[in-house]
């Protein structure tokens, strides 16, 4: 298959490329690296990005920002970075891109634990990662040609604890090559509509 990987150099996007990479050619995207570049928050980036690209089989996309700040210091604009890049970001890709995914393509998204665990300064995070999980079913439904789409919910990876770990106390981490069989799951499988909850 050839699939379009957004946020392959990142912690969850490097795991995935190299699970899938072994059996898959894999495009490499992402914001400032990689084969090809896009801002996910500017549906004319995405846009572009599957003009360079062409027809594809699976998009993969393990990236976008919110905001972690403690909620009484959050403004409408500091909700509307989530909103725009992590949510509509991914949102936007499954949009455009069904004008570009070859028939019984699979778009793979990632939401996270803190839609079904909360922790402080996560509000904005957790707005987004449900949301997403509640598109992803409902769009499941909808959706022609066969296509299909899944979400990824990890906990916190290991490899990223140095910069995390303050905000997750008490979570047990999982490695990034566990994560990425759950990529590879709604990839490779026939499964629509799943949120994957990986670690918890």
């Amino acid at each position: 298959m050839k699939i379009i990987l957004i946020g392959a150099q990142g912690t969850i996007g490097s795991a995935v490329a190299t699970e899938l990479s072994q059996r898959h050619e894999i495009i490499s995207v992402g914001r400032s690296s990689g084969d090809y570049r896009v801002d996910i928050s500017d549906s004319a980036s995405i846009r572009q990005l599957f003009e360079q690209t062409g027809p594809f089989d699976a998009l993969i996309c393990a990236a976008g920002n919110v905001k972690f700040a403690p909620l009484e210091e959050m403004s409408e604009q500091d909700f509307s970075l989530g909103l725009q890049d992590k949510l509509m970001g991914q949102v936007n890709l499954l949009l455009i891109g069904r004008e570009f995914i070859n028939d019984g393509g699979s778009f793979t998204f990632t939401s996270g634990i803190i839609s079904d665990e909360p922790i402080r300064l996560g509000a904005s995070a957790g707005l987004v990662n449900g949301a997403l999980n509640a598109f992803v079913r409902s769009a499941a439904i909808e959706l022609p040609r066969g296509l299909r789409v899944n979400v990824v919910s990890p906990t916190v990876l290991v490899e990223a604890m140095e910069g995390y770990a303050p905000y997750f106390r008490g979570f047990k981490p999982v490695p990034g090559g566990d994560v990425a069989l759950a990529y590879a799951k709604s990839v490779e499988g026939r499964h629509t509509g799943q949120t994957y909850r990986v670690g918890y």
